[in-house]
């Protein structure tokens, strides 16, 4: 990330209404930096606006509409003087439920949002990112290296982010821009409200035939989920060198650490034990 001194360092915070994100952005603002971000409703952004003291700018957008990416950017580099020097990648949507059950709708619906939308970001901000030799910091989950029983889709489409985050690392050094994997630990994403309504939705969406089969299990499942950190994504925006992966948590890091060492086998055992499946 460039060197800069005198004028204040510009960050974008995708996904910055609620949850993970929103203490992100809120922790760069405490930090001086001039944080824009996106939102999913006016709600949002007052209460962001009022939480930092107008620190922090946001503005409603769907990042699956790239129209919106595009008119979103251009605001931002307006503000900025056309660079950016940080990009914190964190909106995701989460579709929990068994891959039998759930809709191929809801599973194309978390790609578009976890996958193309981030892309339309990333490639909207390039120009502005390669101005000031900036960091892409790309939020994803340990399940996109050891996926879960219920959680198929966030594993896979979280995968898919980071393989494509690997080859703008490549794509991108010559521009003296930096790549960093955020592999989160278990989080809420969206927040702890959010997400405890969308297990329940799904919870409520199955019929007695699909309770029967995944009722009991799914629940255990939903019961695992944690707190997120917002913390140490920061610390990863502003590490040097920049690390292309690092966990964000203890248990992030004890997971990637098992999946060099575990075999196929052992790690089914793992997974299924993560969700109380196999005490």
């Amino acid at each position: 990330m460039a060197n800069v001194t005198q004028q204040q360092l510009t960050a974008a915070v995708t996904g910055a209404g609620s949850g993970l994100g929103r203490d992100i952005a809120l922790g760069l603002a405490a930090k001086n930096y001039r944080v824009f971000g996106t939102a999913l409703s006016p709600r949002e952004i007052d209460d962001l606006k009022n939480a930092s003291d107008g620190a922090v700018s946001l503005s409603e957008c769907d990042i699956t509409d790239e129209a919106a990416v595009r008119n979103w950017v251009r605001e931002v580099v307006a503000r900025t003087g056309g660079g950016l020097d940080l990009l914190i990648s964190n909106a995701g949507v989460l579709t929990p439920g068994p891959l039998e059950i759930l809709p191929l709708s809801a599973i194309r619906r978390e790609f578009e949002v976890n996958v193309f939308g981030v892309l339309a970001v990333v490639n909207a901000f390039l120009p502005a990112l390669r101005k000031q030799g900036g960091r892409i910091v790309q939020v994803s989950t340990w399940t996109a290296s050891l996926p879960l029983p219920f959680n198929g889709p966030s594993g896979a489409s979280k995968a898919a982010m980071e393989a494509f985050a690997a080859v703008y690392r490549a794509e991108l050094k010559s521009f003296d821009i930096e790549v960093v994997i955020a592999a989160a630990g278990n989080m809420k994403t969206g927040g702890p409200a959010k997400t405890a309504s969308v297990l329940k939705r799904v919870a409520d969406g199955m019929n007695s035939e699909q309770r029967d089969l995944y009722g009991e299990a799914f629940e255990t499942f939903a019961r695992t989920l944690n707190k997120m950190q917002s913390k140490r994504v920061i610390d990863l925006a502003e590490q040097r060198p920049a690390p292309s992966r690092a966990p964000v948590g203890e248990d992030a890091a004890e997971v990637l650490r098992l999946i060099h060492e575990k075999s196929d086998a052992e790690q089914d055992e793992i997974r299924l034990r993560m969700v109380g499946l196999n005490p």
